[in-house]
């Protein structure tokens, strides 16, 4: 099979339109110019701080990487360190001079077994056989010019397909479909031994509940649906659409066809975008209301709302969207207000949604300053949703995994 039909459509849809973006495109330039003058050394960086793993000194990883090699025709040189861990954690580095780079914890690398580590090993080299390195997320995030909002959750919802199309690469290597849901639990909840045994349909079917259940629900979200709204999708959402995945044409001869599988995906994927902001009913406009008001106060927090803040601002809610003159104080008073509308009339999963997108936010400056932190905490509180929501989102990784 052609590697390249694993990959999602909104892997390469989005991916497109990143890399034809002004400031993608001059990071992409500057991080080029930079390689001009030498390696940017994590070569040598892995060397001083992780053990490279010989064929002599793991013959059944080095077996299992030739075998991924093969599946997904990755011909460039590869070198796997491990590095000390009690997290399950693994990454695909860049390229330098020539070589990729495969990063494994010590603690996944012990406790996944043989089609698990496929998995692992065939998502991180899905990452670079689909490119994915061609955007720099975690330099765009966290460089010294912010992207705008809009661009902000173009590349969180760009690296949710990206994860999906890595996976597709795992479960073309696994080749076992109740393996690779074992690794993405392990992965989600660092559970070791087999004390508990899974199955793709029970664990895919964890989705069609919470999402029954999220719509019912009242009062506060617990921790685990709060993965959803992140860089990387919640795991039982990366088996449902693997769940799809095997049931199409790409895995098996009766499948359905590829646009049936990319229609459901776009379907799950959905729950995790901000499609509120153009859609007409009453749930979406409470959800707007209090993204608008939200996004103000937060933006005044640190002592006064900023010519760049306002650009930001109208780059998100459009042009015109910013009233001079806007009175924060009034705004803020009736914050609370649209808060208690939004709980006692919005889904919890889509309250979530909602101070996600007012973290991104936050965030997009390249800078988060207490005073916001304290309003992402009083929007949490009112809403019913856990406090960590606004540290795990301010805080997590930017680079894909």
């Amino acid at each position: 099979m052609d590697p390249d039909r694993l990959r999602a459509s909104g892997d390469r849809t989005l991916m497109a339109e990143l890399l034809a973006d002004p400031l993608v495109r001059r990071t992409n330039e500057e991080i080029a110019e930079h390689e001009k003058n030498g390696p940017l050394g994590t070569r040598r960086q892995l060397l001083a701080t992780a053990l490279r793993l010989t064929e002599g000194m793991s013959p059944e990883l080095a077996r299992i990487t030739a075998e991924c090699r093969a599946i997904l025709g990755v011909e460039i040189p590869l070198e796997t360190y491990v590095y000390p861990s009690s997290t399950f954690n693994a990454a695909c580095v860049k390229p330098e001079q020539g070589r990729l780079f495969i990063l494994l914890s010590s603690s996944l690398l012990e406790g996944f077994g043989g089609a698990e580590l496929r998995f692992v090993l065939g998502h991180e080299l899905g990452h670079y056989v689909f490119g994915h390195h061609d955007v720099p997320i975690g330099y765009l995030l966290q460089g010294e010019q912010p992207p705008s909002p809009e661009l902000a959750l173009k590349l969180f919802a760009w690296s949710r397909f990206a994860e999906v199309s890595a996976d597709r690469a795992g479960a073309a290597c696994s080749q076992d479909p109740d393996a690779v849901a074992r690794a993405l639990f392990r992965l989600a909840s660092g559970l070791r031994g087999t004390a508990i045994e899974l199955c793709i349909e029970d664990f895919a079917a964890q989705v069609d509940e919470m999402i029954v259940e999220e719509e019912r629900a009242e009062g506060r979200i617990t921790p685990p649906m709060q993965d959803w709204f992140s860089t990387h999708p919640f795991s039982p959402l990366r088996v449902k659409a693997l769940h799809h995945f095997e049931r199409s044409v790409l895995a098996r001869e009766d499948g359905f066809d590829v646009e049936t599988l990319e229609a459901k995906v776009q379907t799950l994927m959905a729950l995790m975008e901000p499609s509120y902001l153009d859609a007409n009913t009453e749930v979406a406009e409470r959800m707007r209301r209090l993204l608008w008001a939200g996004a103000i106060v937060i933006a005044a927090a640190s002592g006064g709302i900023r010519d760049e803040e306002v650009e930001a601002f109208e780059r998100f809610f459009g042009e015109g969207s910013f009233r001079k003159g806007v009175d924060v104080d009034a705004i803020g008073a009736e914050l609370e207000a649209r808060v208690g509308e939004a709980r006692e009339h919005v889904p919890p999963a889509r309250r979530v949604q909602v101070l996600r997108d007012l973290c991104v936010i936050a965030r997009a400056d390249g800078h988060v300053d207490p005073a916001e932190v304290a309003v992402l905490r009083e929007v949490a509180g009112g809403l019913g949703v856990g406090e960590a929501l606004v540290d795990q989102t301010l805080g997590e990784s930017l680079e894909l995994d």
